[in-house]
């Protein structure tokens, strides 16, 4: 039998975060947050997902770049796997100072910083357009000879690192200091107080940073505020991985000339005038709700976000032996769920509709796999009281998951 390990990376992760959550608890550190951490882990669970769509698309193109375009042919030895680590990280930190720097490359790296928590959680803030641009840099690495099977490996271990930097529980790390990226640097990094942004870019190793000016050390009287300099104050799964390109594209707008719509484009975030925000949020109607979560909610969407991180795991285990069109349905329910969980942390009352597309998606994808007479039959019947009665079961679940009558 052919699994994917790679599967076993969810409860690694997952297994960390409880570990960090129970020890912060028993200090009584207020180092969580319930819904921040399920809008963490949300976008971490598409990341995955995305993961097992393109992951092969990028071995492809370090492959065909190294055995096409390739400088070099190396061949692995032990000198030559240090030196990629060396290279992987050196463009790594490149990438992500640019991705502070620069609008476009900004849009699909914020995401990551949104949090205004600092745990393991927050590690799992990275999105597949992340991903994309990461990989443009990291074609340099065939470019100069470096074969696809080093490559992937390097980045996995590369890519397994930076999770552990993510948290306030652990302190300075004396020597390690000067060589490693710590929790302590990268806690600088997720800083907003403005003697601590744009710092502290490296991914594993922090000379970089202090070779290109950009080292900040964690100075122990500045109490840390975490996030962006301007919060957008909401759970939604999609607003958060799309709000600053809805806000690039209306400073665009208001923006006089060709050649200066252009530029804003590369210039730094910090030129994109903040009132536009407001403007998208109008365009948009994203409100938070302030109506209190009670316990049944919470409860609620945990379970869903439970329910959701163990159908990954199963996924990316048998991802081999599932059909396309059974990956592209659990892909696709994984999705909506997702969607689902930060509209309900809003208290949105649309999420009955996507309940309804939700329950649609499974049961066919229930029926593919079990193409039984009766099974169908029943999901007909089924579907035919769903909609005779859409209305009012509608009512009744939002009074079920709302506890409560109230307009969104």
């Amino acid at each position: 039998m052919k699994l994917n390990i790679l599967a076993f990376a969810v409860p690694l992760f997952v297994s960390f975060m409880i570990l960090e959550y129970v020890v912060a608890r028993r200090k009584k550190l207020p180092y969580f947050n319930l819904h921040h951490s399920i809008a963490n882990i949300s976008i971490g669970i598409a990341e995955r997902l995305m993961d097992v769509w393109v992951v092969g698309l990028f071995y492809f193109v370090y492959d065909y770049i190294q055995k096409h375009y390739g400088l070099f042919n190396i061949k692995p030895n032990l000198l030559l796997w240090i030196l990629l680590l060396l290279c992987t990280d050196f463009m790594w930190y490149w990438y992500h100072r640019l991705a502070h720097e620069i609008n476009i490359f900004w849009a699909a790296h914020i995401v990551h910083h949104q949090s205004e928590d600092f745990n393991y959680t927050v590690s799992a803030r990275i999105t597949v357009l992340q991903a994309f641009i990461r990989t443009g840099f990291w074609t340099i690495l065939p470019l100069l000879g470096f074969p696809a099977p080093m490559i992937t490996s390097i980045l996995l271990v590369h890519g397994l690192y930076p999770f552990f930097i993510h948290t306030r529980l652990i302190g300075k790390l004396g020597i390690l200091e000067y060589v490693l990226v710590t929790p302590s640097h990268h806690r600088v990094h997720h800083a907003s107080n403005e003697q601590y942004l744009d710092k502290n870019y490296g991914d594993v190793f922090i000379i970089w940073d202090k070779l290109f000016g950009t080292f900040q050390k964690e100075e122990d009287n500045i109490e840390i505020k975490y996030g962006l300099t301007h919060p957008i104050k909401s759970y939604s799964f999609l607003w958060q991985h799309f709000h600053f390109l809805a806000e690039l594209t209306y400073a665009i707008r208001r923006t006089k000339g060709g050649w200066n719509k252009f530029k804003l484009l590369f210039s730094k975030p910090e030129q994109i005038d903040p009132a536009v925000r407001e403007i998208a949020e109008d365009r948009f109607r994203i409100r938070q709700s302030n109506a209190p979560f009670d316990k049944p909610l919470n409860r609620y969407v945990v379970w869903q976000i439970g329910l959701t991180i163990a159908l990954l795991f199963i996924f990316i285990l048998f991802d081999h032996y599932l059909p396309l069109t059974q990956q592209v349905l659990i892909s696709l329910a994984i999705l909506l769920t997702l969607i689902n969980c930060g509209a309900i942390m809003e208290q949105k009352q649309w999420i009955y509709y996507l309940e309804f597309l939700r329950l649609l998606t499974l049961t066919i994808g229930f029926i593919m796999v079990y193409p039984a007479v009766w099974l169908n039959i029943l999901a007909l019947f089924a579907a035919i009281l769903l909609v005779a009665y859409f209305n009012t079961i509608r009512v009744y679940y939002l009074q079920w998951v709302y506890h409560r009558h109230r307009r969104s």
